[in-house]
Formats: C-alpha cells, sequence, structure tokens
C-alpha cells in the first residue's frame, strides 16, 4: 500500500509544479520572444512607419474577431473537475465551427473596413488572413489539454519552434521586399507551425463532435469570457479605431510601434504567467486565504520586473529607440516615453481576470473590461485632437481611474486587501524612482553616440535598482531569491 501523502506534501508538491510550470512557461516565453524581437527589430529597421501604419488597420478586425474564436471555450476544459472524451471532442467541434465562420465574416467584412480607413489595400489584407482562423482549434484545444496538466515544457518547445519559423519568413520578407506582406504572412507561417506542433505534443488530433447537447456549461463559460474580451477588445483597439481616421499612415505607424515597444513586458510576459496563474487558482480555488497570498505574492513580483522596466523605458526612450529602431523612427521617442508612464497601470490591471476567471467569476472581468472601454473611448476621442501626443497622454490620464474601479470591485472577489497590494508594490516603485532619478542624473551628464549612451544607462539604472532593493527592501529580495531557488 503506498504511504498516505500529507496536506503539507502536497502543499509543497503543487507549489513546486507551479514553480516549474512558472520557469518553463515563461522561460521558452523569453527565449521564444528574444527569436522573435530579434528578426522584429531587423524587420522594423528595414520596412517603413507607413507599411506598419497600413498593417494596424486590419489589426483593428482580426482582434475584434479573434476575441470570439473559442479561447474560452478550451480555458473552460482547464477548470473541470472531471474530463470526457466526449467533452473534449464537442470542444473541438465547437472551436472548428466557430473559426470556420469567423473566417468566413473577416473575408465578408474585408471591404467594408477598406472603405471606413479609406485604404484599399486593407481588403485584400483581411482577406489573405482569414485564413488564420483555421489554425486555432489545432492550437486552443491541446493548448487547454496540457495547461491542465500543467504540462508547460511541450508547450515551450513548440513555441521556440514557431518563433523560429514566424522569424525566418519575417526575415525573408523583409529582405525579399514584400513590404507590408511581410507583416501578414509572418505569423501566419507562426500560427500554422504552433498548431501543427502544440496537436502532436498533446496527441489531441481527434474526431471532433457537432453534437453540442449537455455542453451548456462549458458555452456558458466561454461565452462570458468571450464577453470579457470583447471588452478587452473595445479598450485595447479603441485608439487605432478612432486614429485611423484622423492619422495618416506614417503617423499611425509611429503611434503603433511606439505602443508595440512600451507594451512589450505586459502583452508577451504576462500572458503565459496569466496562463499558469489561472490553472493555479483554478486548482485552489476553495482556499480563498491561499488565493489571496497567491495574489499577493504575484502582484510583488511582477512589479518588481515590471516597474523598472518601464521607468527605464520612460528615461532612456530617445536613445532606446535610436538603437533598437533606427533614426527614421525618432518620432517615436516621445510618444514611448509617455506610454511607459501608463504601462504600470496597466500591467496591475492585467493580473485580475485570472484570479477571478478561476473562482469562477468571471463577470468580474467582464464588467472591468466595460468600465476600461468606456474610459478609454473618451479619452482617446478627446486626445485624438491633439494627434499623437493627445492619443498617448490619454493612456496616462484614463488608465489610473480604470485600475482604481477594477480594484474595488475585484479585491474583495479576491479576498486580497488594498493595503496587501500596496505593501507589495511600495518598495519597487520607490526603487523604480530612485532609479530613474540617477538615470535621468547620468544622462545630463554624459555625451556619447546612442548605443554607448543606453548601455551606460542600463548599468546605471540596473546597479541602482538593485541597490536601493538590497540596501532598504532586503527581505523581498530574499523572499525573491528564496522563491526562484525553489526554497520558498
Amino acid at each position: 500500500m503506498d504511504a498516505p501523502v500529507s496536506p503539507t506534501n502536497q502543499s509543497e508538491s503543487f507549489a513546486s509544479q507551479v514553480r516549474n510550470a512558472v520557469i518553463w512557461r515563461s522561460g521558452t516565453q523569453i527565449a521564444s520572444q528574444l527569436v522573435q524581437w530579434a528578426s522584429t527589430f531587423l524587420v522594423i529597421r528595414i520596412l517603413s512607419p507607413s507599411d506598419y501604419g497600413l498593417f494596424a488597420l486590419t489589426g483593428v478586425v482580426m482582434a475584434f474577431l479573434n476575441m470570439l474564436n473559442g479561447y474560452g471555450l478550451a480555458s473552460g476544459l482547464v477548470r473541470e473537475a472531471t474530463l470526457s472524451e466526449r467533452q473534449i471532442r464537442q470542444a473541438f467541434g465547437m472551436l472548428i465551427a466557430v473559426n470556420v465562420g469567423l473566417g468566413l465574416v473577416q473575408f465578408a467584412l474585408a471591404p467594408l473596413a477598406a472603405a471606413y480607413y479609406r485604404q484599399p489595400a486593407v481588403a485584400d489584407l483581411l482577406r489573405v488572413q482569414s485564413l488564420i482562423y483555421l489554425c486555432t482549434p489545432f492550437i486552443a484545444l491541446p493548448q487547454a489539454l496540457l495547461s491542465r496538466r500543467m504540462d508547460y515544457r511541450q508547450q515551450g518547445r513548440v513555441n521556440i519552434l514557431a518563433s523560429f519559423a514566424g522569424a525566418g519568413t519575417a526575415l525573408v520578407g523583409a529582405f525579399a521586399g514584400w513590404g507590408v506582406w511581410t507583416l501578414v504572412l509572418a505569423p501566419m507561417v507562426l500560427f500554422a507551425v504552433r498548431g501543427a506542433g502544440m496537436t502532436i505534443a498533446a496527441r489531441s488530433l481527434i474526431m471532433p463532435c457537432f453534437d453540442f447537447r449537455g455542453a451548456g456549461a462549458l458555452a456558458r463559460f466561454g461565452g462570458v469570457m468571450a464577453a470579457s474580451q470583447l471588452f478587452w477588445f473595445l479598450q485595447s483597439q479603441a485608439d487605432v479605431f478612432i486614429a485611423g481616421r484622423h492619422l495618416d499612415l506614417h503617423d499611425l505607424g509611429i503611434y503603433t510601434t511606439s505602443l508595440f515597444l512600451a507594451q512589450i513586458f505586459v502583452s508577451k510576459f504576462l500572458p503565459p504567467l496569466n496562463e499558469v496563474a489561472f490553472s493555479a487558482y483554478a486548482r485552489i480555488q476553495h482556499d480563498r486565504t491561499a488565493t489571496a497570498a497567491a495574489f499577493v505574492k504575484g502582484v510583488r513580483i511582477v512589479m518588481l520586473v515590471a516597474l523598472p522596466f518601464y521607468a527605464g523605458m520612460a528615461v532612456t526612450a530617445e536613445p532606446l529607440v535610436r538603437v533598437m529602431l533606427g533614426d527614421h523612427w525618432t518620432d517615436a521617442a516621445p510618444i514611448g516615453r509617455l506610454l511607459a508612464l501608463a504601462m504600470p497601470f496597466m500591467t496591475l490591471q492585467v493580473l485580475f481576470s485570472p484570479a477571478c476567471d478561476a473562482l469562477g467569476r468571471p463577470g468580474i472581468g467582464v464588467r472591468n473590461g466595460a468600465t476600461g472601454a468606456v474610459i478609454l473611448a473618451i479619452g482617446f476621442l478627446v486626445g485624438v485632437r491633439w494627434g499623437l501626443i493627445g492619443i498617448a497622454t490619454a493612456w496616462i490620464v484614463c488608465y489610473p481611474l480604470y485600475l482604481a474601479i477594477s480594484c474595488w470591485r475585484s479585491l474583495p472577489v479576491i479576498g486580497a486587501s488594498w493595503r496587501a497590494v500596496a505593501t507589495a508594490i511600495a518598495p519597487p516603485l520607490v526603487a523604480s524612482l530612485a532609479m530613474a532619478a540617477v538615470v535621468t542624473g547620468v544622462d545630463h551628464a554624459i555625451a556619447l553616440p546612442p548605443l554607448a549612451r543606453l548601455s551606460v544607462l542600463v548599468v546605471a539604472g540596473g546597479a541602482t535598482y538593485a541597490g536601493w532593493l538590497i540596501v532598504f527592501a532586503r527581505p523581498i529580495v530574499r523572499d525573491t531569491m528564496a522563491l526562484v531557488r525553489n526554497r520558498a
């Protein structure tokens, strides 16, 4: 007979599983992003801001339809205590039906989008991009099955392979002179490779079931998740939807590329962490004390990295843009500086949804998203009168208000207090402000070429931030290092 497993050993085993999941999911995400960024920044230096402006116009339609692509249905499988083969086949059938429909809808909407933006090329781009929906069922289902087992090693390997495929396509297109089509075809190749790889990794190639009787709970959960994504779309795409009618393609390209730089952390590193968080919260959803403690610890660790990242981006925007993008992108520096100041609020905001969703309260995310959609849309409508600066400033004005309302609504559900969250954020915030002050002073004292200047500023900022934490917040450094070393 096997020896009984004590609650303490179970807790330690689960904690170790979560740590391993975070390491594999975030580690492989970093590796795959490094591959993609290497090609992305090379491509940016070759293509023009107008190419990125034109591509951004198609992104609004893609983002709108992608929020309906059924990832919420797949997420519902993660929460199920037990899972039958029929449920899996039904989910696969739903994903296929939904995404084929979305592809047809996008093909039909392409001329209307082109007419709205007064850019005929948008129609051709959207028609080709409609093929990407065919890959979604072969990504969403196996990803959910692997996440359910908290197996992020296989996902990570597939993501790295897909990143190489997408990056290679982007480089070939840029050097071959494909122009804006480079930005269309590279992600299509990436998704195709990811779909094939995920399906093989999870061994999820099964016959879909289109008899959806008994799948009402799964469909309802997916519907609520889609509603949440609807409001996320409204707040994340309202700026381009509004600016696309008022700015020329060059300025729109400057804005969207600046936003890409500013959102690198929140859009590239947080999603994989939130995937792990959702799975972990779902496993401990009946222990509200443990959920609250895990949330606060997650906030502390994320902000320990995010705050110096954004503060450093704000004070080094000018040399950063010149080094990473090239001199023909210098107009992006002041826009990127303003957007970087708003990103800490966005980072904290996106941490709420995984906890609330896993606790069975996805409606919280829906209401938060609706609030943000209204606040940000109003801000962008007002800000666009002052062009690029006005749109960027709207982020700084609107996001703190949006975050405050979300905290008021979400923290009681999670069980965490305002004081606990503020205490978790305070040390890295103070250290980041000290770092920004030192970097600004050093920048005024030196006169170097862009690359050397950026290198000096990064070293000075990193040393200041680490030194401040070691001197004034040593317990946090010690706890974080223990967590990384698997000793917490």
